[in-house]
């Protein structure tokens, strides 16, 4: 049995990831302080005698015997990490510096939930691991962008340094159950709109596109991570792309909605093209999402009309 730390163990990932490791017969320590956590995500694991929940901020150095940690603790959707800037980048910066400090007194391995947003508002398409980005250091989505950027720059230096063993995992768009009504990404959004026959809101023309990966699809990727022999960073994501206007279209049409499109002023610095290069990671990992578009986006939907309900 293997124990393994989750930071950021109440979110929406970690959450899924918990309750998979679980599943597998490990024992698991989920850390969160719950900004953007809930406990209720975590309800099919807290019965479980090999769970443990621990609330507590990956700001503040902390100490667990574990074999594997996954840092995934940060704010991760635009509305929640530019409420409060300043402790989005503590949380990424400081967040990591103890997790690595921690994989270097216990030798455990570590893996790091990077992002797609590493490559700002991308100039290569589709995005491979070798692009080195092009993020505003000044603009409002910094905290998250060059939060997550440092943190990747702080694995390797100590992975050259101390000789830890870390990997990192690019996450691209992920959707699914566990997210929360007042998430603010694109799937959510569009979806809550739908269900309530509300206006779908589009910011900008609509013609900037994203690529969406279910929630289960992306958890298999991280394990595959974890347990190569492999460091990275990887691409983790769906590269099926949709513009946003089709997109929006397409979650009217599947839930028989009748919700109208309303378009509104594009934020700052908002990328124009995402869409993964996973070839890396299919070559190395085997890693191959399964879940398509129509078949996440109903179990999404299934689990906001319940949420709703509540």
């Amino acid at each position: 049995m293997k124990k393994i730390l989750i930071t950021g163990g109440a979110g929406f990932i970690g959450s899924h990831l918990a309750k998979r490791l679980l599943d597998e017969g490990n024992f698991v320590i989920c850390l969160d302080n719950l900004y953007t956590g809930d406990l209720k995500n975590l309800t099919p694991c807290l019965e479980n005698k090999n769970f443990k929940f621990v609330e507590a901020s990956v700001i503040d150095p902390y100490f667990f015997e574990v074999d594997e940690i996954y840092n995934l603790a940060c704010p991760a959707s635009p509305p929640h990490y530019q409420k409060d800037p300043i402790f989005t980048f503590k949380t990424s910066v400081f967040g990591i510096l103890n997790a690595l400090e921690l994989a270097k007194k216990t030798g455990a391995k570590l893996l790091q939930a990077s992002t797609s947003e590493v490559y700002g508002d991308a100039k290569e398409y589709p995005q491979k691991e070798s692009y080195f980005g092009n993020v505003n250091p000044n603009g409002i989505r910094a905290c998250y962008d060059e939060g997550k950027r440092a943190a990747e720059t702080l694995i390797c230096d100590y992975i050259r340094k101390h000789d830890i063993n870390a990997k990192i995992a690019r996450i691209f768009n992920t959707y699914g159950p566990n997210m929360r009504l007042d998430d603010g990404r694109v799937v959510s959004n569009f979806i809550i709109q739908a269900l309530s026959n509300n206006d779908i809101t589009i910011y900008g023309d609509g013609t900037q596109s994203r690529s969406f990966c279910y929630i289960s699809d992306l958890v298999e990727g991280l394990i595959l991570l974890m347990q190569s022999n492999y460091q990275g960073p990887f691409n983790l994501g769906n590269p099926d792309e949709f513009k946003i206007i089709d997109f929006a279209k397409y979650v009217i049409e599947l839930l028989n909605s009748n919700s109208k499109l309303v378009f509104l002023p594009l934020p700052s610095d908002d990328p124009t093209k995402r869409k993964p290069d996973i070839s890396f990671a299919k070559e190395k990992l085997g890693f191959n999402p399964r879940v398509t578009i129509q078949e996440g986006l109903k179990k999404t939907a299934e689990y906001f009309t319940e949420l709703q309900k509540a």
